[in-house]
């Protein structure tokens, strides 16, 4: 993978940070929900949230 520019690399961090607030909310709304299927979606949604983050993060370690 070639080197990331420096707006490339704005441009992950941002994606990254916004992820990470995602998840955040997510959760939160998640361990507020008393619906259990609302709550599996908003589960479900952190995770993937969490996920893709990780994938992002992992270009940083490349």
């Amino acid at each position: 993978m070639p080197d990331l520019n420096q707006a490339e690399l704005q441009n992950l961090r941002h994606l990254i940070g916004s992820h990470e607030t995602a998840y955040q909310k997510l959760n939160n709304y998640a361990s507020q929900a008393v619906d259990p299927q609302i709550k599996q979606i908003f589960t479900k949604s952190a995770q993937d949230a969490l996920n893709t983050k990780q994938k992002l993060l992992s270009f940083l370690n490349n």
